[in-house]
């Protein structure tokens, strides 16, 4: 195949909705968002060998390349729209395609996402996502708006995905069951979109967690030019972390629950007034949030054990660090 042929075999759809204008084809896309809206714009990429395993299941790692880039939109409180998928392959394999191209329809169409353009190379394994979605103007859930006095939340449970990784490592060990659990959490992350919908005007700042809470909390903080205390106890995290944080592996459970990346969550903050609120619309998407800490004074991030001891936070993720 060539690369025209390999796209419309796998990537072309024939019908598109009525904010699809003009779709793939053509040098450029065009899409028509709501009226009074504002769009927002993400790109992720994920680079064999760096953010998954080069012989990583196709239709798993489809699943994740859309994934991950919905979790940014969910961030920002928006409505995913489009998305532009560039991709480096070593070969045109029909089957790696088809169960990639499967993988990740399958999140398309969970979340009413259109592929709207893109591009492909030979070349060593590279997927990159371009996300598009839209807010109403002035809505947007921002990095900047936490206040002292605001509670910190995060969403669904922590560190299971960093867990099964290290277990693929050799660095841990897991029972089957465990290690399932913890694989799907590292291949299959459910980005958290009705929820980020749903604290919209109610959360004063959010983000996604995908590079450790340690490390993308402070990027809250930075922007909204404050510090914040958090109780690792109330850290949300898989349960087969458990036994670990209690044992000779506490370093490494500790390591995964704050700052092994790739869990996909939201972390966030409102103020208490919002706590009855914030509890409703848990119940109602279903999805566990809790409360982990407190927005305060100054410039400083502190963890504090379930004795109220700090402790020293794991660094988390970098993605220009040598291995």
């Amino acid at each position: 195949m060539n690369e025209f042929e390999l796209i419309e075999r796998f990537f072309s759809r024939g019908s598109r909705s009525s904010s699809v204008h003009l779709g793939i084809g053509d040098d450029a896309a065009l899409v028509a968002p709501h009226a009074n809206c504002e769009l927002v714009v993400s790109v992720d990429m994920l680079v064999a060998g760096r953010h998954f395993f080069a012989d990583a299941q196709p239709e798993a790692l489809g699943h994740k390349t859309l994934a991950v880039n919905l979790s940014d939109i969910a961030a920002m409180g928006a409505l995913p729209r489009w998305a532009l998928l560039a991709g480096a392959l070593p070969t045109a394999d029909e089957s790696w395609l088809a169960a990639f191209a499967r993988g990740f329809f399958a999140v398309a169409e969970r979340y009413r996402v259109e592929l709207v353009g893109g591009d492909t190379t030979r070349g060593p394994l590279n997927l990159c996502v371009t996300i598009i979605g839209e807010v109403p103007t002035g809505r947007a859930l921002l990095r900047s708006g936490a206040a002292p006095g605001d509670d910190i939340y995060v969403s669904g449970r922590l560190g299971g995905a960093a867990l099964g990784l290290a277990a693929l490592q050799g660095r841990t060990t897991l029972t089957s069951d465990q290690l399932a659990h913890c694989r799907r959490r590292l291949d299959r992350p459910e980005p958290r979109v009705g929820l980020g919908l749903a604290l919209r005007d109610i959360a004063s700042a959010a983000l996604d967690v995908s590079d450790g809470l340690t490390g993308d909390l402070a990027h809250i903080l930075e922007r909204s030019r404050v510090g914040a205390i958090v109780d690792v106890a109330a850290v949300p995290r898989s349960p087969s972390l458990d036994a670990k944080l209690g044992g000779a592996e506490r370093d490494l459970a500790l390591s995964c629950l704050l700052a092994g990346g790739d869990d996909y969550e939201l972390c966030f903050t409102a103020a208490p007034a919002r706590r009855n609120a914030i509890a409703a619309i848990a119940e109602r998407e279903r999805c566990r949030v809790s409360r982990i800490g407190t927005i305060i004074e100054g410039s400083t991030l502190e963890f504090l054990d379930g004795n109220g001891d700090a402790i020293t936070a794991p660094a988390a993720f970098d993605h220009f660090a040598t291995a």
